[in-house]
């Protein structure tokens, strides 16, 4: 079997299912695969957060400087652009499930190369500059295995799920990032803390061999491929224009379409915002006010949770408050972002209170994810081009995050201070006891934060005009 042949869409099967049990079948079938993409992404998302978890222990350990780990982040946010943009072109055609299991496993591999590499360089002494090339290159390569788990993933709403059920679905998937995020700040950050950093890369491999597991034991590619009769007949939905159109025609569709690039800039500062956070945010919580790793991956980890809830709200505030309303939305969660970002970055408080800031922040940059970088995008696109929509966006999105890594470890980096050395300091000490001002990194933060719900609320008549 050639590798076309592997990665192909599913051809129907000739075994088709008893009429009296297509409803029932397409239930398990669709219900299956729809929850098994969730856990699957979400330890995605595990493979794809480790670094950011051992970031503080790798730069206190003289390993690697802020600046060469904003390379190597946004190494990772470069090659992700290119290949979301890619994969989102080629998913359309393929096995979602194939796919979606291989980027996974690639993934895990890479996660599992730089544990035993780090494991290697404690042991031998490997050069600093050859571990920082090692990492780049591994950790670029896991951005392209990245990019092969969201189209399928949204893909799949649209083989197995009807119009006027996507959103909703399409909210609870969104989720799935901060679900990963959760599970790699709480957990990889207690093996880290107990084991060391290298082995927070370690268990993130291991998370990622159980998601390509669940991927080929759940994940189905096409209801037609089990059997049943397309989404359409089991729908009941009225046969549209675009149905019959070749799959090549709508995606140029979509590269022309002025919308479609504006959600793409209004989601590039969203991932700004979204990624400083995330990436940077243990980091800032210990040096900037003096939490310790435990308690600073417990409050990013809390924002995660909250960004779970933010986008699974953003369907049904979307849908049902605001009558479908997709801007009011937007500049409601937008605004409220942007205030708490505001008291995360600029104002001092106890455990607790950081915990509040940033799970506000987090719950409300989540609805504006959710709307602005999916509903938005898939409200103006026909079903079969998903994946071109879907890589529009992300190639956007993710440029704006690796030009936000790589100027986040420099002005980091640039307005620290080391202290004053006493004899018979080691490098390692001298860098932990370096002082770093991140007012400028969070003024950086902030104003993309306000860019990020501005741009759509300035061109929704342009957008409205075009959809």
């Amino acid at each position: 079997m050639g590798l076309y042949s592997f990665y192909r869409i599913s051809k129907p099967s000739a075994d088709k299912v008893p009429e009296a049990k297509v409803h029932s079948r397409y239930i398990t079938l669709r219900r299956q695969t729809f929850w098994a993409t969730v856990i699957a992404y979400s330890l995605y998302y595990v493979c794809r957060m480790s670094l950011s978890v051992v970031k503080q222990p790798i730069i206190d350990s003289g390993v690697l400087t802020p600046g060469e780990l904003g390379l190597i982040g946004s190494a990772f946010l470069f090659v992700y652009a290119a290949g979301k943009f890619t994969n989102g072109f080629i998913a359309d055609y393929c096995n979602i499930r194939r796919f979606m299991a291989t980027g996974l496993l690639v993934s895990s591999v890479i996660n599992l190369l730089m544990g035993i590499s780090g494991l290697l360089d404690g042991a031998a002494g490997v050069v600093s500059v050859v571990l920082f090339l090692l990492f780049a290159i591994l950790w670029g390569i896991n951005g392209w295995a990245q990019s092969m788990g969201s189209p399928p993933g949204v893909i799949q709403l649209s083989r197995w799920f009807p119009m006027s059920k996507r959103g909703t679905y399409y909210s609870i998937f969104s989720s799935t990032p901060y679900i990963g995020e959760f599970l790699a700040f709480i957990i990889v950050g207690a093996v880290v803390g107990s084991f060391g950093w290298q082995f927070g890369f370690v268990f993130a491999a291991v998370a990622g061999f159980i998601g390509s597991a669940v991927i080929l034991l759940f994940v189905s590619d096409t209801p037609e491929s089990k059997g049943l009769p397309s989404i359409q007949s089991l729908s009941g939905e009225a046969p549209r224009e675009e149905d019959s159109m070749p799959t090549v025609k709508l995606q140029k569709m979509i590269l022309s379409h002025p919308g479609i690039w504006i959600i793409a800039a209004s989601s590039a500062f969203v991932y700004i915002t979204k990624y400083a956070v995330a990436g940077w945010g243990v980091l800032f919580l210990q040096k900037a006010k003096d939490f310790s790793l435990e308690n600073a991956t417990q409050i990013i980890a809390f924002s995660a949770a909250f960004g779970v809830l933010g986008t699974v709200i953003a369907g049904w505030l979307s849908d049902t408050v605001f009558k479908g309303d997709r801007i009011r939305p937007a500049i409601l969660s937008g605004l409220l972002s942007f205030v708490f970002l505001g008291l995360f970055l600029f104002t001092e408080g106890s455990y607790i209170v950081n915990i509040a800031y940033v799970s506000m922040f987090s719950l409300f940059i989540g609805v504006l994810y959710c709307i602005v970088a999916g509903l938005m995008a898939i409200d103006i696109v026909p079903r079969k081009a998903t994946g071109a929509a879907l890589g529009v966006v992300g190639i956007s999105s993710y440029a704006a995050a690796g030009l936000q890594d790589i100027t986040s470890g420099y002005l980091i980096q640039g307005f620290s201070e080391a202290p004053e050395v006493i004899e018979g300091m080691t490098e390692a000490e001298i860098l932990a006891a370096t002082s770093y001002d991140f007012g400028p990194v969070s003024v950086f933060w902030l104003v993309a934060s306000l860019v990020a719900f501005l741009l759509p609320v300035l061109m929704w008549k342009k957008m409205k005009v075009t959809a």
